[in-house]
């Protein structure tokens, strides 16, 4: 996979929007109830990724509780996640697991400027490689720190759950179901991705991603 076409405006997740309602009419359904998709660009670097490890396992709501204690104390780049002791980090909300896992993407030493221009397999394969990410922190950094138009997150629950309700599935997909459906929707998949996060907030009401 070569680094491919990048989400840098509205006007783009709008042409990948307008493409995908054109290919599929449970699409074109989703954004009438959506409306507009949000452009969802984050920086790249250590804070985005320290930020995915973050929301790991947890809800959105808590999520931005535990960032919000993280910002407060200081505590979202690498040396000061290296300087910092575990009380201060369990006291901003990390739980043993991601304070290991956030000293370990401290001392990665991650080239993110070769990122950049490296394509979404060799981005993922990198990231991988630190303890606590895994791929799907991967392919939300890929999505939204490098905007990456073509990459998709079919491990993302909220992701399953919106194709479940929009597609009227029977049940959930599984990530390989996921994967395969998402296939079909290149390469667009990251604004499909944006697409089902929104129809998600629409039909549960309530945030499936930060």
């Amino acid at each position: 996979m070569s680094v491919g076409r990048i989400i840098e405006t509205h006007a783009c997740v709008a042409e990948g929007a307008a493409f995908l309602a054109a290919c599929e009419p449970r699409f074109a359904e989703a954004l009438v109830a959506t409306g507009p998709l949000p452009l969802r660009r984050k920086k790249d670097g250590f804070e985005p990724l320290l930020g995915a490890i973050v929301s790991q396992q947890v809800s959105v709501a808590a999520a931005d509780a535990i960032w919000g204690r993280m910002r407060a104390a200081r505590l979202t780049g690498p040396r000061k996640i290296m300087w910092a002791s575990d009380e201060d980090l369990r006291a901003c909300g990390l739980s043993r697991q991601k304070i290991r896992y956030a000293r370990a993407l401290a001392e990665a030493r991650i080239d993110y400027r070769a990122l950049r221009a490296a394509p979404t397999d060799d981005v993922i394969a990198t990231l991988v490689q630190v303890p606590g990410i895994g791929r799907w922190t991967a392919e939300i950094y890929a999505m939204f720190s490098l905007g990456r138009a073509d990459v998709f997150a079919p491990g993302d629950l909220a992701l399953q759950e919106a194709a479940r309700i929009l597609f009227d599935l029977p049940d959930r997909p599984s990530e390989k179901q996921m994967r395969a459906m998402a296939a079909g929707w290149s390469p667009w998949q990251g604004v499909a991705a944006r697409l089902l996060w929104a129809y998600y907030r629409v039909a549960k009401e309530r945030e499936g991603i930060r």
